[in-house]
């Protein structure tokens, strides 16, 4: 009996150790998708408050379209832009996961690395959009 080996144990990890804990990157991706919804559904009402002003008449449309050329707002509409890439991505990639497709251990990390460089590409192709490149 005194050459078993000793099982480890696995506990809840306390608020301060949530530093060093170290999530996969199927967890992170996880958690991105639902801080990217809950940024999406907050900023929600001013989106349409905006859209409601835009159409409003042409020179609302001018005034709102003078507020966008700033450079700080165009980070800002770049933020709801990977928002919005990053949860439709990683919602497909739930949907697929729904159907009992890629939930093994490796072909989720694939999906998630899959998820992270296509939002991440798409939203670098929105910034040079956004910022006149092309």
């Amino acid at each position: 009996m005194s050459d078993v080996p000793k099982r480890p144990q696995f506990r809840n990890i306390h608020v301060t150790q949530i530093v060093g804990y170290r999530l996969p990157l199927a967890g992170v991706i996880s958690i991105l998708h639902r801080v990217s919804g809950a940024f999406l559904f907050l900023m929600l009402p001013f989106l349409l408050y905006l859209l409601e002003q835009s159409l409003l008449s042409e020179s609302s449309f001018g005034y709102l379209q003078g507020i966008v050329s700033a450079w700080y707002i165009k980070l800002v509409i770049l933020a709801l832009s990977w928002s919005y890439l990053h949860h439709f991505c990683a919602g497909i990639r739930h949907l697929v996961m729904d159907m009992h497709i890629g939930i093994e251990k490796d072909s989720a990390r694939h999906s998630a690395v899959i998820v992270l460089s296509a939002s991440l590409t798409l939203t670098a192709l929105v910034a040079l959009k956004l910022f006149g490149v092309f």
